[in-house]
């Protein structure tokens, strides 16, 4: 997408009378966001896995600015999050994830990666579509392009754990999962299905690694060839606000999309099988136990 000049969030219009949710909105590029959004007038909701870590992250940000408790690795904390939720929405930010953590597990027995960056926010987008009123953006990561969709093995209980590859199945996922609501929603809703990422952006998710080695290549990358969260968080501020077509994936312009101002970037060819985005959507409302079906608003 040509621009005439550099994007930047000067150019967020002005968003009073609108509510935008952020998960993982208490640090890195979901607070970021979240400053943005509110200095524009809208309304945020932080839904955070701490609340008191999400107050000190609301006092920080001027405007309309909430806390409420949201644990995306518990199934329990995603329904009791969305029974609760009675508001319009207009922008829910699918933000908050961790990345190449030692193997663990959710709540609920998921592979701690793929059931806290995409299955908690399958379910938390589905059971929240009835309030919704124009758009889901959900983070993946340039990760997505060493991914693979391993539906004999999604939790990784038959092969040996690898914390990227983990990683990069999730990232993977968020953009299946964006395609096909995208095909969902098509002529049914106004709502839109987006996705975005950050290019190589410094944050706190690359600090747990549980390994020395991969924990200090990580920091000497994230010191001399990182951006920071404030520039890292433009593709995601640009999708939430620019008017582009559902479906849309936003990303860095330049190096690889590595850095640069924000623009429609392309898929992996896993990421663009609409045949496979399809199946994944089915095998996913089958693990978080709800129906495949959209409820809207």
């Amino acid at each position: 997408m040509a621009m005439t000049s550099p994007w930047t969030p000067d150019r967020i219009p002005d968003l009073t009378g609108r509510h935008a949710v952020v998960t993982g909105g208490n640090s890195g590029l979901g607070q970021v966001a979240a400053t943005h959004l509110a200095a524009r007038g809208a309304t945020v909701t932080l839904a955070v896995r701490d609340v008191s870590r999400g107050e000190r992250a609301a006092s920080a940000i001027t405007g309309d600015v909430r806390v409420r408790q949201l644990d995306l690795a518990s199934l329990d904390s995603v329904r009791a999050f969305a029974a609760d939720w009675s508001e319009p929405i207009d922008i829910l930010l699918n933000n908050a994830g961790i990345m190449m953590v030692p193997q663990g597990r959710t709540a609920d027995g998921f592979e701690l990666q793929l059931g806290t960056n995409h299955l908690g926010h399958f379910a938390l987008t589905l059971q929240l579509l009835p309030h919704l009123r124009d758009r889901v953006v959900t983070v993946s990561s340039q990760a997505h392009r060493r991914g693979r969709i391993a539906l004999d093995d999604l939790h990784w209980e038959q092969r040996a754990y690898d914390p990227a590859g983990a990683y990069a199945q999730a990232k993977l996922a968020n953009l299946l999962f964006t395609l096909e609501l995208a095909r969902r929603l098509e002529g049914r809703s106004s709502v839109r299905s987006l996705a975005a990422h950050p290019g190589y952006s410094a944050t706190n998710l690359q600090n747990h690694s549980g390994k020395r080695g991969p924990h200090v290549v990580m920091q000497l990358a994230n010191r001399f060839i990182a951006r920071d969260a404030e520039a890292g968080t433009e593709p995601l501020l640009f999708a939430a606000v620019e008017d582009i077509p559902s479906g849309s994936y936003v990303g860095p312009a330049k190096a690889y999309e590595c850095r640069g101002q924000p623009t429609l970037v392309g898929r992996s060819p896993a990421a663009s099988n609409v045949e496979l985005a399809k199946e994944f959507w089915l095998r996913s409302a089958t693990e978080v136990g709800l129906s495949p079906e959209l409820t809207l608003g």
